[in-house]
């Protein structure tokens, strides 16, 4: 029955169903469009680019280096643990087609937290940019990693502008503090020495690991959820498939300032726009929203990811505004609930729609994502990916009825082998194929599913259900908020109360005001009782804001 209903839902030219195994492994189709579009760029930072065919040789140089002279074989573990710039891309291939499993590291880990995730996964091999390896230096005696590969930010910019960048990341602006690594290899070593060596390809199946991709750890200890070859290749025609109709191969530009070791950015920007012989603008720090804007301005982009707090940032950025979005075409945000007051702003200044996907590190990770001919936000988190399931089950395990919450469960090619080294956790969120996300979801009679909430965030109000998302939107409707997080507070009689953080850009904001706007658009017992202004929230490193940090 859903099916029939979501084969109407889509939109004209998008298959209902994919060729998971289009590809024998990633490593395949790196070779084929690194050959086909060899001639274009592939990748773009700070004014350098770097070509298909350039990338695809680099990475094969890198890749007969990590064979011949560190001795890695086919399922070894290398952590790559570099921002966006052209290193990554090189690094992160060069992994792939030599067989080994990408272990994607957070530069901004602790060195507790990097400490677990290169014991948890086994890495041998690591690559670091030299900002973080200081954090690397205090725990490398006590994990497996036997070889480093170190980088700085300017590398690969050429001889003039990347030692230039390198002495002001060093001496300026004191972003590299002092570590000493013995043995650590430098990366344009690697890549020179690996030019007379010869790359032997190595035989990958789609059941391979292509990558631990470390889930954020917010729910215990951080695990690795292992994403196989014909995971990332399903995934990767399943983005394809939606976004298609709408691109142009071999001319798309797509804005990359969310991480790429991120699973998001990773899909949906750095792989998925190879495919298509895209260009990658690789923006290495996002935070610095002026200089971000200004980057723009250089650019003809036709397609920008994000989630919610990049482009509630950008829309707050002087000078966006004038920016020229007429080659514009796709806008998506994903990694937490897009808002309302967001979404309707930035279709109000760039004249395209901000398309909302969902998705989890699990599942390589589209999940599911709002038309390309949607016309107007909706609030929902669109249809299912081709040859995706989903269904919404209630606290008795039946399924639920049209437009009633429940937990969203996952099934397609793209749901994950498992956790790795972690058959308990893998068998309490894999239930027969299918994958429980921990999300409260709907679906309309359409087909179409809205988010309602993470099941551990929900405040409970006397017997009443709350999700912080909604009072989220309701505050953002306020033209003096520019963000806000909701969380419960334990209350004597009713168990919880509402609480919210907000960050104003109006001081004579009070909290009575807000309060009382929020009277006029919710039920009272879900209405903030509580109204702590802040400068500004924790948010990860993606951008998500933390609602466990504020709690």
């Amino acid at each position: 029955m859903t099916k029939i209903w979501l084969e109407q839902s889509y939109p004209e030219g998008v298959p209902f169903e994919i060729n998971a195994d289009k590809y024998q492994s990633l490593a395949q189709m790196f070779d084929k469009y690194g050959a086909l579009y060899a001639d274009k760029t592939a990748y773009i930072n700070m004014g350098a680019e770097l070509s298909f065919g350039q990338v695809h040789q680099q990475a094969q140089d890198f890749a007969a280096y990590l064979q011949h002279q560190l001795k890695l074989q086919k399922g070894d573990k290398i952590a790559i643990m570099v921002p966006n710039t052209l290193q990554y891309p090189i690094a992160l291939f060069a992994g792939i087609i030599a067989g080994l499993v990408v272990v994607n590291v957070n530069p901004l880990y602790t060195a507790r937290e990097l400490k677990h995730q290169l014991n948890d996964s086994g890495a041998k091999a690591i690559v670091i940019i030299e900002n973080f390896a200081c954090t690397l230096e205090k725990v490398i005696a006590d994990t497996p990693i036997e070889h480093v590969i170190l980088t700085s930010m300017g590398d690969r910019l050429g001889m003039v502008k990347g030692a230039l960048v390198n002495f002001v990341c060093r001496h300026v602006k004191k972003l590299v503090p002092s570590f000493a690594l013995n043995n650590a290899i430098p990366f344009n070593q690697v890549l020179a020495e690996g030019k007379s060596l010869t790359f032997k390809p190595v035989d990958i199946n789609g059941d391979d690991l292509a990558f631990l991709q470390y889930t954020g750890g917010t729910t215990g200890v951080s695990k690795g959820a292992m994403l196989s070859h014909r995971n990332m290749v399903a995934n990767l025609e399943q983005a394809k498939g939606v976004l298609e109709p709408l691109l142009v191969k071999g001319e798309e530009f797509v804005v990359t300032a969310l991480p790429l070791y991120h699973i998001f950015a990773l899909t949906a920007n750095c792989l998925t726009f190879f495919t298509l012989g895209g260009s990658n603008l690789l923006i290495t720090n996002p935070r610095d929203m002026p200089g971000f804007v200004k980057e723009l301005g250089k650019y003809k982009f036709t397609a920008v990811t994000g989630v919610n707090t990049l482009f509630n940032g950008l829309l707050n950025t002087p000078g966006f505004e004038q920016l020229d979005f007429t080659h514009l075409k796709v806008s998506l945000g994903g990694g937490m609930a897009v808002q309302r007051a967001v979404a309707e702003r930035w279709q109000e200044v760039t004249g395209t729609r901000l398309l909302e996907g969902y998705g989890l590190t699990e599942c390589s990770p589209l999940v599911t994502i709002s038309p390309y001919n949607q016309t107007a936000f909706n609030g929902s988190i669109g249809l299912p990916a081709p040859s995706t399931d989903v269904k919404i089950i209630d606290d008795q395990g039946n399924e639920c009825d049209i437009n009633q919450p429940g937990e969203m469960f996952v099934k397609g090619p793209q749901v994950m082998v498992g956790y790795y080294n972690r058959q308990q956790a893998t068998d309490e969120i894999l239930k027969d194929g299918w994958l429980a996300t921990g999300d409260i979801a709907v679906m309309d009679e359409a087909g179409f599913f809205s988010i309602v909430d993470r099941k551990k965030d929900m405040i409970i109000v006397s017997g009443f259900n709350v999700f912080p998302n909604e009072i989220e939107d309701v505050v953002m409707m306020h033209p003096k908020v520019v963000e806000t997080a909701a969380i419960g507070i334990p209350h004597d009689i009713s168990g919880e109360i509402v609480k919210i953080f907000v960050v104003r850009n109006d001081d004579s904001l009070t909290d009575k005001e807000l309060i009382k706007h929020c009277k006029e658009n919710l039920t009272n017992y879900k209405v903030p009782k509580l109204v702590e202004f802040k400068d500004e929230l924790p948010k990860s490193n993606v951008g998500k804001i933390l609602r466990r940090e504020l709690r």
